[in-house]
């Protein structure tokens, strides 16, 4: 395709992104409101529908005016999204053997070498930290049940 092309993979990811933000904003629509004191179940999904679909027309404006745009994949890009897409399979498979907070704590880690953040002591923190704000939000603060593991 010429460099200068209309068609672009994102375009058709940001449309199909607009679309799921009407169907969604049909169907709370169908939910109801309710009122501001006691709101409906549909007012919640409605403003955030809402939301995307504007995100969606603005972000489908700009890519319009740009010129051109870099492949989708080069080979780096590629092996990025490889090692995150393995990564979360292992988050899945590994959580109800080990845990919630252990695997999101290892997954966190692996997430920030994968993306190269520097040394070792910023990932081990911001790892540490994930896991420990998911703990104290929804075991502590939300009372919801975590995937317990090993940890049990």
């Amino acid at each position: 395709m010429p460099k200068g092309s209309i068609f672009k993979p994102e375009l058709i990811f940001i449309f199909l992104l607009m679309l799921l933000g009407l169907v969604i904003m049909i169907v709370s629509i169908g939910y109801g409101f309710g009122s501001f004191r006691r709101p409906g179940p549909g007012l919640y999904p409605f403003f955030v529908a809402l939301i995307i679909i504007t995100s969606s027309i603005i972000l489908l404006a700009v890519g319009l005016k740009s010129k051109g745009s870099e492949p989708l994949f080069n080979r780096r890009t590629l092996n990025i999204f490889l090692m995150m897409f393995v990564t979360f399979i292992l988050w899945i498979i590994a959580m109800p053997f080990l845990g919630y907070v252990l695997v999101t704590f290892a997954a966190t880690y692996c997430f920030c070498k994968v993306m190269r953040l520097e040394g070792w002591m910023k990932p081990l923190a911001l790892s540490a930290g994930t896991a420990l704000f998911i703990y104290l939000l929804f075991d502590y603060w939300l009372y919801i049940d975590l995937p317990r593991g090993i940890l049990g």
